[in-house]
């Protein structure tokens, strides 16, 4: 990849900013194999369901994930492309020797 500048970076370097956090990555990694509720998440993480929430919140502003409601319930699902490919490329990467 070259230098370009006339390449804009904000939505990247947004995404890996919002993405820098333990909680949040390890909720887009959950989420891109499956959907899941706050219930679900915060059971999975053994995390307060308070503390689930502000960071789904924060995914979902960032618009990286999106909540679909079903009956009382609500299920996210990774929507950002550019999230996608950045996780899926720290844990697909082969170990080094």
């Amino acid at each position: 990849m070259e230098f370009d500048k006339m390449q804009n970076y904000d939505r990247e370097a947004e995404i890996l900013k919002v993405l820098g956090h333990p909680v949040r990555l390890k909720i887009i990694a959950g989420l891109i194999s499956q959907t899941c509720n706050v219930k679900k998440i915060w059971e999975c993480l053994a995390l307060p369901q308070a503390t689930v929430s502000q960071h789904l919140a924060l995914l979902k502003n960032k618009g990286i994930i999106e909540g679909q409601r079903e009956g009382v319930e609500v299920y996210y699902r990774v929507v950002s492309n550019e999230a996608r490919r950045i996780v899926q490329s720290l844990f697909e990467a082969p170990p080094e020797p």
